[in-house]
């Protein structure tokens, strides 16, 4: 009697399955076009991985050492998550919002925000840009290629200039290039 039970209770799921014929027809473009999925309906990523983070994030802290300087280090994913946020020891609390921006800001424009932060007083349309909400004009947001695909960006803030907050955060592009060669 219990076996009965657990079969009855277990036909229903063999309903939800699709039958061969019926991915056949989803596979059929003739079929009916709304229920056809297509590969031009997907696009692969490439994923910045915690152990990448952490890798860019040390190399980036070494450089701000060098500098002698503490800095708060965010790095993003392609879409924009924050895969590591940390802040340097004395580091002012503003700095770490002041570097996830930067890093949102240099992933969503593909451009570095030192270079993004120039450019945009060249002409009053990109002076614009300044106040999109998210945007951070200030220098330190790099982003992250991989096989010419963006797959994240740094956000470096509190190294005392614009200047010195981009090229510690370049300092995760030439690891990029390390990991990219092995």
């Amino acid at each position: 009697m219990k076996q009965y039970l657990k079969l009855i209770l277990f036909l229903p799921l063999l309903s939800f399955g699709q039958s061969g014929e019926n991915k056949a027809k989803l596979k059929d473009h003739s079929a009916n076009p709304a229920l056809t999925l297509s590969d031009s309906f997907f696009i692969q990523t490439e994923q910045l991985t915690l152990k990448a983070a952490t890798e860019l994030s040390i190399l980036v802290r070494q450089k701000a050492l060098e500098l002698n300087k503490q800095v708060c280090i965010a790095i993003v994913d392609s879409s924009g998550q924050i895969i590591i946020l940390s802040r340097g020891d004395g580091v002012g609390p503003h700095n770490t919002e002041a570097a996830r921006r930067k890093a949102f800001s240099s992933l969503s424009t593909k451009t570095s925000t030192l270079s993004l932060a120039r450019n945009a007083k060249l002409t009053a349309s990109t002076e614009n840009l300044a106040h999109l909400p998210e945007l951070l004009l200030l220098g330190g947001g790099v982003p992250l290629y991989h096989h010419d695909k963006i797959i994240g960006a740094v956000g470096v803030a509190g190294g005392g200039s614009p200047e010195n907050d981009d090229q510690i955060a370049r300092a995760a592009q030439l690891l990029e290039a390390d990991l990219i060669a092995k």
